[in-house]
């Protein structure tokens, strides 16, 4: 006699083979994230690690939650944390709470903004931090070659941080500066129009602690057409161009 499970089984055969094989829309691996958004203590990241602001940071903490209404200093959480983040090298628990505590929330609201937002490096990072956008435009121009040379430059793979803590490596999604692909942040600032032989120039220059001027490092000034201007090539007309001298 057959079981109620094997009579369901051959039931839903016929359906099942008659059903159409569904594809997925992309050949693409999965990517997965190489953060960790729930908290775990560690010596140098757990509650009973005391952080104050320092004197200058304090006085520019007053001067943000000044633009706030006094019912509305939650808002302030935001600046707060990169304010921290900037004094500290990274966005730890006691962090959190010193915010926390500054716009008078339960920690939990701070927790939420600062494990939703990835510019907060919940993990302490290199003192140069190395942004490198991934995204369609930059991969189109030459990203994986760029994200190749910075790997076999500094011995590191994405996510990773250099022995001596000076370089740390992460992969973003687009970084805002497609004309310019490919495009690295360090810290604050872009490098842009990337080839391999232009970033080693750059990491070069972060070894030594003297970094190549920021932008573009093809020539471009800005993000003008690489062969030169095909428009606006003449001097611009004055006031009253083409307009009747009668008038």
């Amino acid at each position: 006699m057959l079981s109620g499970r094997s009579l369901l089984k051959h039931a839903v055969a016929p359906v099942l083979r008659t059903l159409p094989a569904k594809r997925t829309i992309t050949s693409s691996r999965i990517a997965l994230s190489d953060k960790l958004f729930v908290h775990r203590d560690t010596a140098d990241n757990n509650a009973n690690v005391k952080f104050e602001f320092s004197k200058e940071n304090l006085e520019r903490a007053k001067e943000i939650l000044a633009k706030y209404p006094p019912q509305y200093k939650k808002g302030a959480i935001m600046p707060l944390l990169d304010l921290g983040q900037r004094q500290l090298g990274w966005t730890s628990l006691p962090v959190m709470n010193a915010v926390a505590k500054m716009v008078e929330v339960p920690p939990m609201r701070v927790y939420e903004v600062a494990t939703f937002y990835t510019m907060y490096n919940r993990e302490p990072v290199g003192r140069y931090f190395l942004q490198l956008c991934t995204t369609t435009p930059c991969q189109l121009c030459g990203s994986t070659e760029i994200l190749k040379t910075i790997e076999s430059d500094l011995g590191i793979k994405v996510g990773e941080t250099t022995d001596d803590g000076k370089f740390t490596l992460v992969e973003v999604e687009c970084a805002g500066a497609c004309v310019n692909a490919p495009v690295l942040a360090v810290n604050d600032d872009y490098y842009e129009d990337l080839t391999p032989e232009t970033t080693i120039a750059v990491l070069k220059s972060l070894k030594a602690d003297k970094p190549l001027k920021v932008g573009p490092q093809s020539g471009r000034h800005t993000c003008e057409p690489k062969g030169g201007l095909t428009s606006l090539t003449t001097e611009p007309t004055g006031p009253g161009f083409r307009i009747r001298s009668d008038l």
